[in-house]
């Protein structure tokens, strides 16, 4: 029998680490929340709900404490089978999988169908991308948890401008499309020195062309587009991968 992820990680080991192909699914227990998408686990370990974000700290307050007690009461106490779409652990050490009970519930889906997480996916870990999609869509459509609050709606390319950084999905119609210095640049307005923007690396072009993106072809279409943003000029938000970006209809 392989040894489960959790006792792994006590020992400093990775899937990878083990002789044999990677076994598609591990169980673990969970013991309780530390946050709304990080569960302590038996025996020490701590498993990171992959691909999605959920509030956490004194910014934001109010739907932190709401997130870890509603992520508590769904996997406490709870077995998890828990599945790799990427890395096996993140940069803190911590188990990085789609985790779900014993008796179906997946806490990616509850979490963000509760409107009390994001998605946020990235390049070397995009399982189950459009499944939370669907989940975080119906969520925000319903106003259910954050998205009753103003301050995570999904801004518009002018609200962008006056945004600070931070993790944010902006909506809105590409004005132009320009290359240079190894970069698409996705331009949501008039004027490239102070509009928002969205970045995507020449090299990256083939993946997002698989997707239905590709990024010349994009001039004049709707997007949602979530990650990162900071200030480069305008607000820019760097695509590293697709998922990042639904195109929407007219």
């Amino acid at each position: 029998m392989r040894p489960c992820l959790h006792h792994l990680a006590a020992a400093g080991l990775t899937l990878a680490a083990l002789a044999g192909p990677v076994s598609a699914a591990e169980r673990v227990r969970a013991e309780a929340a530390l946050d709304g998408d990080t569960l302590a686990l038996e025996g020490g370990a701590a498993l990171r709900l992959a691909g999605i974000r959920a509030p956490k700290g004194a910014g934001e307050a109010r739907f932190a404490g709401p997130a870890r007690d509603t992520l508590n009461a769904l996997a406490a106490g709870q077995t998890l089978t828990l599945q790799t779409g990427g890395p096996e652990h993140d940069r803190h050490g911590r188990i990085l999988a789609q985790a779900t009970r014993a008796d179906g519930v997946w806490l990616q889906g509850a979490m963000l169908e509760a409107g009390l997480a994001r998605v946020e996916t990235f390049a070397d870990n995009r399982a189950r991308a459009a499944e939370m999609l669907a989940a975080e869509e119906a969520a925000r459509n319903a106003g259910r948890g954050m998205w009753a609050d103003r301050r995570y709606r999904v801004l518009t390319p002018e609200e962008a401008e006056r945004a600070g950084d931070g993790f944010h999905l902006v909506e809105g119609r590409v004005q132009r499309v320009t290359e240079r210095r190894g970069r698409f640049y996705l331009d949501f307005g008039a004027d490239w020195r102070r509009d928002f923007t969205v970045a995507i690396a020449l090299g990256e072009r083939a993946r997002f062309r698989a997707q239905g993106l590709d990024p010349p072809g994009l001039e004049g279409a709707r997007l949602r587009v979530r990650g990162w943003m900071r200030r480069y000029n305008g607000p820019m938000i760097e695509a590293t991968h697709p998922e990042q970006i639904e195109r929407l209809q007219p």
